[in-house]
């Protein structure tokens, strides 16, 4: 018994003694969790339907009825904005999961033999996705394919998986040289049991980092494209269409504009605080300096 309340006491020492050495993490993991419970509970956590319709009420102040307000159809901006939640998180986690699928597939080729493998993937293809920013590509995919939840995860993967391939190329060309590589090698093993076995362990360190980093990437993406008319059609809730129906009430009914962007902010921040800590902590030099 007293070990056991031991271990416990030890566990939430460390716990408190990590959240006081990253307090910028906590925050992260917090918000995080919170945008999380708001995406898997909105059905239940939303006061109202977010696309019911009330033209009695449009544009209504927060108050103990709409705590976020109304917007100029007179939906409940807290249910739309929880619902938003839903739809960000779903595209981060999709886009980021299918670029670093692609990234990974095409990098680990590229790095792994090299010649003209390497050529074309990195020199060519990739070079080519690089020389167009990433959200004009995805503008044009969405602008002809149509605007969907499907269309702007594939439109923003299409572009997302060049970063991936690049950080996954450069890793595996300075894994494959190491002695144990070269000893499986020896030992018989195949190139996919060396690829999955010996060298994709070792290079998920900075993937993990680079995925956490680009999900925050992901949440603004989807938000320009619901802003600009080409994310989520209505009358789904996206944060972005909700800025993008606000810019003509900026003015006289702020509200509009303050909470959906305050999401977008709070969600990409979460990310980035969450990527930064995950840097620190999986790099050996950073955990040594600040005692980690």
């Amino acid at each position: 018994m007293e070990s056991a309340v031991d271990f416990a006491g030890a566990g939430g020492r460390s716990i408190a003694g990590a959240v006081r050495r990253q307090p910028l993490a906590a925050v992260g993991v917090a918000l995080l969790l919170l945008f999380v419970v708001c995406a898997v509970f909105a059905p239940w956590l939303a006061p109202q339907d977010p696309a019911q319709l009330d033209l009695t009420g449009r544009l209504m102040g927060p108050s103990a009825t709409h705590w976020f307000g109304t917007d100029e159809l007179g939906r409940d901006i807290l249910s739309r904005t929880l619902f938003g939640a839903r739809i960000s998180l779903i595209v981060a986690v999709s886009v980021v999961g299918l670029s670093l699928a692609v990234g990974l597939v095409a990098g680990g080729l590229a790095g792994f033999y090299g010649g003209w493998t390497d050529t074309v993937v990195n020199v060519y293809v990739t070079n080519a996705f690089m020389a167009l920013p990433g959200i004009l590509l995805a503008i044009a995919f969405v602008a002809f394919m149509g605007p969907g939840l499907g269309n702007v995860i594939l439109a923003l993967a299409i572009s997302g998986w060049v970063g991936y391939a690049r950080l996954v190329r450069a890793q595996v060309m300075a894994v494959k040289e190491k002695e144990f590589v070269e000893a499986a090698r020896a030992l018989g093993a195949s190139d996919l049991r060396v690829l999955g076995r010996h060298i994709l362990p070792n290079i998920l360190q900075p993937l993990i980092v680079q995925a956490a980093i680009g999900m925050a990437g992901a949440v603004l993406a989807e938000a320009t494209l619901s802003f600009l008319g080409l994310g989520v059609p209505p009358p789904a809730a996206s944060w972005g269409s909700m800025l993008n129906d606000a810019r003509s009430h900026l003015f006289d009914s702020p509200h509009l504009v303050f909470f959906p962007a305050m999401a977008v902010m709070l969600c990409v921040l979460s990310f980035n605080f969450i990527g930064d800590a995950l840097r620190d902590w999986m790099d050996p030099r950073t955990r040594i300096t600040a005692g980690l």
